[in-house]
């Protein structure tokens, strides 16, 4: 079993910044594909950014490439999304979920393990 713990979520700025972090409970978190993922309001759940075990293998969402990226520290066993130039259509709870290796996945039901989930607040 592998628990995942979302934070950095807030309220910011169109422009602003944030960094998500997912802390996982598992040591060998190093084995397992990372993703994010994010449903905004009335919204169905939808791919943001994931990466492999190795950490060479990354893929985004059209809508964020460019703006956010996506990391990981196996030592530490947590996966992070650096989210830069906010927009208001961001706003959305920032899920962190985990997957058995393979290709990297961009699809909700590829996931085995699913955190609680961060709020992310852009204002215009």
């Amino acid at each position: 079993q592998v628990q995942l713990v979302e934070s950095g979520g807030g309220l910011v700025q169109a422009g602003d910044s944030l960094r998500l972090s997912c802390a996982a409970s598992r040591r060998t978190f190093d084995n397992y594909n990372m993703g994010w993922f994010r449903q905004g309001p009335g919204k169905e759940r939808e791919f943001v950014a994931a990466i492999d075990w190795t950490g060479g293998s990354i893929s985004y969402a059209d809508s964020v490439k460019g703006r956010f990226t996506i990391s990981r520290d196996n030592p530490k066993n947590t996966v992070y999304l650096q989210m830069n130039s906010l927009k208001p259509e961001d706003t959305a709870v920032y899920y962190c979920a985990a997957a058995r290796p393979g290709f990297v996945k961009v699809r909700p039901h590829d996931y085995n393990y699913w955190g609680q989930g961060t709020q992310v607040t852009v204002s215009s």
